[in-house]
């Protein structure tokens, strides 16, 4: 494995060896330790000393169930922090094949233009992106593969990116050669735009599968994982229903975010739950399809194909953040609409909580209805047409909230909170305030913790562990959803895969958390250099005071807790 560095400004590929404390890390922990040793953290996130920087994880490559995610990397435009954003798909994998342990992005291009970067075995080729600028990704994509083969692994930007629009998104190809797979939060998306890259094409034509050291103990605990995953009762669920099925879940605690964060249920949430959109699916036949693999050889299957009456593909996949953030969150309870606004905002590049969050702000300020699915897909198309008000929705809900004067916007460090709301899932909102990746489920989700997540003062352990966790998975490559196969496998299958795979025998049982606890130490120094104090690790003010019904909470985890939630770790 090398260190594969692209100069923008110069046109060149450079390989280097892995440094010593690169070796060991991978994703999202080498991310945090590449960012940490080579950026300087108070730089202008879109200027010529930020670094775009792709890195797979650690067990990416070897078709694991729900382990080739894609972790992308850099200083956040959104949050003007350290920023990690992974994905499924194809490119970890990929990469991996080609032995790309990183890959570096310096520099800014010499000239205005889009360029694509083709990298292979061979080396680098630029070739200019003059035919594919402007146009949304399901059909920049098309034209990639038809050029390059379908053969390849692409991740691209939209039209969103080109604008530099600080919610903009990388696109990601599944194994269908959709690009459907999003790295979506902090903005990573108009990082690649301001180096001048429409879409980088990873050839792995004669690649190979990463060696593996202990190839029996590898099978042995890749047998005893792949059991555990398919076995668990949530894998079942999920396969079933998908990222959906949440939507009742969180309608049962109350946390279920309705129209602009304002009440924890919704009242039409049966015709856009996880069951719903299995039934609709299944009415409507193929290519709609309940249950399906962003990533070859996912066992889970967790995404879906949603198609419409006409038999046609609306959108793929459909999940939970976009029905809460698109659908409740506006008081939209159409599961058609909501994947309608789902295909336009993929393919204009953007992150789907951040957009669906601006508009849920731009409601509260009277520029739509709550419901009015069409009037949402207008204020899309002013996206697309980078009006002022488009670019300021596509910059996302904390510009959005200040430019119409709104206070009700649900965003820490300058990034929208996902579907869950932190007033009735406090653990979850404890992450939100103290993670350094900014208002995230995906750093530390504690709506399975066994705890009350009413009561302010049972939330810590539950939101460290989750946050070690997944920090953990995010550094090997792995799905939230793997961790169901981890969980249940209590001898220590992380650290067996790991030692197998690498011949590294020292690893302490509990590696996964200890990668966390690397991660986040390093993502909070990033933080503190660039800035950040302990002020950033706070909720909206207006969540401290204003009751959410039905259990009319506010958010009230003590402020000493959120400040001492890492004591241990550093």
């Amino acid at each position: 494995m090398d260190i594969w560095r692209i100069n923008i400004r110069n046109q060149t590929l450079k390989l280097e060896p892995v440094p010593e404390t690169w070796q060991r890390l991978g994703g999202r922990g080498l991310l945090a330790r590449i960012l940490l040793d080579e950026v300087d953290a108070k730089c202008d996130p879109l200027g010529p000393k930020n670094k775009l920087i792709f890195a797979p994880g650690l067990l990416v490559g070897h078709m694991l169930s729900s382990n080739d995610r894609i972790s992308v990397g850099g200083k956040s435009p959104l949050t003007g922090g350290i920023k990690e954003s992974n994905a499924g798909g194809r490119t970890g994998y990929h990469m991996a094949f080609m032995g790309i342990h990183a890959l570096i992005i310096e520099d800014q291009p010499k000239e205005d233009g889009y360029w694509i970067l083709h990298l292979s075995l061979q080396g680098a080729k630029w070739e200019k992106a003059d035919n594919v600028v402007g146009l949304g990704v399901y059909e920049t994509a098309p034209k990639l593969l038809e050029k390059y083969g379908d053969k390849v692994a692409i991740a691209l930007i939209g039209p969103g990116g080109e604008m530099k629009m600080k919610s903009a998104g990388i696109q990601n190809l599944d194994k269908d050669k959709v690009p459907a797979r999003i790295a979506a939060r902090g903005g990573l998306g108009a990082v690649m735009g301001s180096k001048g890259l429409k879409a980088i094409v990873f050839d792995q034509a004669g690649g190979q599968k990463p060696p593996i050291v202990e190839p029996e103990a590898f099978k042995a605990a890749q047998k005893d994982y792949t059991k555990a995953v398919m076995e668990h009762p949530q894998s079942i669920t999920y396969r079933d229903y998908g990222t959906a099925a949440i939507a009742q879940m969180c309608q049962a605690f109350g946390a279920l975010p309705t129209r602009n964060f304002s009440t924890g249920n919704f009242e039409h949430v049966d015709d856009i739950s996880g069951e719903s959109l299995r039934d609709f699916t299944l009415t409507r036949g193929k290519p709609s399809d309940p249950s399906h693999a962003c990533m070859a050889g996912c066992t889970i299957k967790c995404s879906n194909i949603f198609g419409g009456e006409d038999g046609k593909i609306i959108v793929s996949p459909l999940e939970y953040e976009t029905i809460s953030l698109m659908g409740t969150n506006l008081g939209i309870p159409s599961l058609d609409v909501i994947a309608r606004l789902n295909w336009e905002v993929n393919d204009l590049g953007l992150d789907s909580i951040e957009i669906g969050a601006a508009l849920g702000v731009a409601a509260d300020a009277k520029l739509m209805e709550w419901g009015d699915g069409q009037r949402a897909l207008e204020l899309l198309g002013e996206i697309r047409k980078g009006t002022e008000l488009g670019r300021t929705l596509g910059d996302g809900s904390v510009a959005t909230g200040r430019k119409l004067g709104i206070e009700r916007v649900p965003a820490v460090k300058g990034q929208a909170m996902s579907g869950y709301e932190p007033r009735a899932i406090k653990g979850t909102g404890l992450t939100y305030a103290s993670s350094p990746q900014g208002a995230d489920h995906t750093a530390g989700l504690t709506i399975r913790a066994k705890v009350n997540h009413l009561d302010p003062n049972a939330q810590k352990d539950a939101s460290l562990n989750a946050q070690l966790n997944m920090a953990g998975y995010d550094t090997i490559g792995a799905c939230i959803f793997a961790g169901f196969g981890y969980a249940a496998t209590p001898d220590a299958v992380v650290k067996r895969l790991l030692s197998a795979r690498y011949g590294w025998n020292d690893l302490p049982d509990n590696i996964l958390q200890e990668l966390g606890k690397q991660t986040i130490k390093m993502e909070r120094e990033f933080n503190r250099r660039a800035g950040f104090t302990k002020a950033d690790d706070r909720l909206p003010k207006w969540m401290t005071k204003e009751m959410l019904p039905p259990h009319n909470a506010v958010f009230d985890v003590p402020e000493e807790v959120i400040d001492t939630i890492f004591d241990g770790i550093e």
